[in-house]
Formats: structure tokens, sequence, C-alpha cells
């Protein structure tokens, strides 16, 4: 969340912001405003409490004194329930405020107005009509969505055969190289408590329509190991000698895709389940631009080492993430569709997060606590990459080419043509 008293102190500032994202200017007023009566009703509150304890210290017997200390003691009790209404109040407020866009990110409204920052490997030419990754799946026997439907309803999915085996090989491939850059592999909890995962910014404005929510427990499905990678460290103050401190965790990941309706019905790159290598850094804020450059690198170099064509894209303010202060995406080359498409996300959070579950450094031995940065980027989502798969290395004789970078992880060079398989 954002500071109320940066809100405060700066309130064009984070109105620009907001106009930046397409939002109305019009909360911070309301904010302001409640957060000056907060502050009024707290200092009462202070007051009230320092009068309570000297009654309490000096223990007046007469009956003028017990009924003043009577008065006193109800009046706080009122204050200390109209401190907490206002404080939920102010919280609410605080909740409906993303992060503010950094000044180099992208003007824009949409997805339409976002920026290619820089291609890689170019979308090859092939003298074939492409195959979309579904019919591909089907034929080959690696994916299976009809009884996927009819065992846990429409955007499920079975992987099977070589498809399992690609899954296994992919975490591991990206598992190697991020450990050999200084990630701890971590295996996080797939739940999450309510506060915390509001803390960390994902049931804000239309957020919690994204979420499977188990009622009887009080707990929520995470859309990312991110979602508790980031409270790893809550409520504690790391020490400056250990930033950055960079993960990479391997979740299922749980979507309603509650926005979706009608769009991407078709096969496995928009599902309710899937599995997803995530990478998380805490980093000091004068560094976390640099970690945010290092992060979208560490990316391309996984889909170069793919063979996959690529694009890297600056996000503009009225497209990027409710969490996001900057964000790039990095998209691939679906020939069937003859686009390019989101397979990987990587987003500098700044304080926002970070303040929300209370994750703070110390610069020095003694030195006031802060709030540090925290940044999150897919390393690989299984879905999506292995659709770019099927249908970037497929090949005329109906074969689909393993990348040379996955062939050791899964034990084959190349999925066989159909009809040689059944």
């Amino acid at each position: 969340m954002l500071d109320s008293r940066f809100i405060r102190e700066h309130p064009d500032e984070v109105r620009k912001g907001l106009l930046r994202r397409g939002l109305d200017a019009g909360a911070v007023d309301a904010l302001l405003e409640c957060d000056k009566r907060y502050r009024e009703v707290l200092g009462e509150v202070e007051t009230f409490r320092r009068q309570a304890k000297e009654f309490s210290r000096s223990g007046g017997t007469d009956s003028g004194t017990r009924e003043e200390a009577r008065k006193v003691r109800e009046r706080l009790k009122g204050l200390e329930a109209e401190e907490r209404k206002l404080r939920e109040e102010l919280d609410g407020l605080l909740d409906a405020l993303p992060n503010l866009p950094l000044p180099e990110v992208p003007d824009g409204r949409d997805e339409s107005d976002n920026v290619v920052v820089r291609e890689g490997r170019k979308p090859a030419k092939k003298s074939f009509v492409s195959q979309d990754h579904l019919a591909l799946g089907e034929a080959h026997g690696l994916v299976d969505v009809e009884r996927a439907a009819r065992v846990a309803g429409t955007r499920f999915a079975y992987l099977k055969r070589e498809g399992a085996m690609l899954e296994f090989a992919l975490i591991r491939y990206a598992f190697d190289i991020l450990s050999s850059e200084g990630f701890i592999p971590v295996v996080p909890p797939a739940m999450v408590r309510p506060e915390v995962f509001r803390g960390m910014g994902r049931l804000a404005a239309d957020q919690r329509e994204e979420r499977y929510h188990l009622e009887r427990d009080n707990l929520y499905l995470i859309g990312s190991a991110e979602h508790t990678l980031g409270p790893m460290h809550m409520d504690e103050v790391l020490e400056a000698a250990v930033l950055p401190l960079r993960y990479v965790g391997f979740s299922p990941s749980f979507r309603r895709e509650a926005g979706s309706y009608g769009k991407d019905t078709r096969g496995i790159i928009r599902v309710h389940q899937f599995d997803k290598a995530e990478m998380f850094v805490f980093a000091s804020p004068e560094a976390s631009g640099d970690e945010l450059e290092r992060l979208v690198a560490l990316q391309e170099r996984i889909v170069s080492g793919l063979k996959l064509p690529y694009r890297v894209v600056a996000i503009s303010a009225g497209d990027m993430g409710w969490t996001d202060a900057k964000q790039y995406d990095i998209e691939v080359w679906f020939p069937s569709e003859e686009r390019f498409r989101e397979t990987h996300s990587a987003s500098n959070t700044t304080d926002f997060q970070a303040r929300g579950v209370n994750v703070r450094f110390r610069r020095d031995a003694g030195a006031k606590p802060e709030y540090l940065h925290m940044l999150n980027a897919t390393a690989v989502a299984i879905g999506r990459t292995i659709a770019a798969l099927l249908e970037n290395h497929q090949q005329e004789d109906g074969t689909i080419q393993i990348p040379e970078a996955l062939r050791s992880y899964c034990g084959f060079d190349r999925i066989p043509n159909p009809d040689s398989k059944f």
C-alpha cells in the first residue's frame, strides 16, 4: 500500500500518478479528509489515555474525582471505537489506491500503448501451415482438455507423456540457471491468509474476484509463488548486507480468470490451474531499478535458450498491474496466430508490497529500519511455455523438436510424428 504520510505531503504527485493510470484522482481528497479526522481522533485518544492513567495513579477516593474518572473512561471508550472505525475506513481507502508509476513508465491507457523495447530471436518462416498448440497437443497425446473438463470443468487440462516430462524439464532448466545466479530455490505454501494477501495488494479492486477462497478455513489459493514468497520475511528487519536477497519459487497457481470470459477458451494458455516458477527479490530502494533490468535479462536468457522468438515490452501506466511501479512483459511468437503473446512479466513494486506486509531493512547497526523494495518476475509459466514450444518447434513431418537446452532434462530430442506413436 501507499504511505499515508507521502500522500499527505505530496497529494498532487499522487493525483498525477492516478491520472496516468486512468483512475479518478478524487480518491485522494477522500483519503486526505479521512486521514485528517483519524489523526485528530488519535490525538484525542492519547490525551484521554493520559488522563485515565493519571486518575488511576492518583487513586482519588472522593465522589467528585471518581465521577470525573468515570466520564474520562467513557469518553475514551467512545473515542477508541471511533478511532478503530476511522482506521478501517482509512485502510480501505488506501487499499483502493494502486502503486504509482515511475516517471520513465510510458504513458497510455491500455496495452495498445505499450512500447516494444527490443526484439530477440525473429520468427522463423515456415513452408507449411502451423497448427495451434492444442491441435498439436491432442494429436501427440500430450494434452487432454476433454477429459479434464469432465473431471473439473472448463479451463483445466491433463498434461501427459512428453507433455508431463516437459513440465519437469522446464522447471529444472530454469532452476539450474537461476541457482547458478545466486537465487535460493523455494517451494512456498500454496495457500495464504486473507490479511497477508491483502498486504501483498492482491485483494484490492477487482482482484478479489480473481481469487479462490476456502471459506471454511479462511484461506486463499495463491495465483503465483510471488504471493507467498513476498511475505516470507513479513514483520522482519533484514540487514543491508544480505541484500539483494533473491529467491526462485515453484508452485501451483490458481486463478478464476473472472475477467476473461470468452477469451482464450481453447487450450492451455489461460486456465484455472497451472504451475509456474517465479523469481522474487528483496532489494534496497537504490538498487531496485537495476534489479528489475537484471530480472528481465534472466528471462531473456531462459527464453533464448528455448529458441523461442520474443520481444521485450515496456508496459504503459494504464496497463500495469495494481502493485507495480514499473513493469516489463516478454512476448513470445505464436505461429498459429501470427502474433506475439505475453509469457513472462517482471515488476518492480517499490515499497508498495513491503509496506503492506511490513518487510524492512537496516542500513547500519543502530540505524532506523526502512521499507525495502520488492520485485517479482516469471521464470517459466508451464502452460504458456509448452504451448509456445509446440507451436514454434513443430516440423513439417509432424514431429516436434526439443530445444537442446531441455534435452538432458527430459531425455528425448523430439516428439515423434503421432502416426508413428499409436
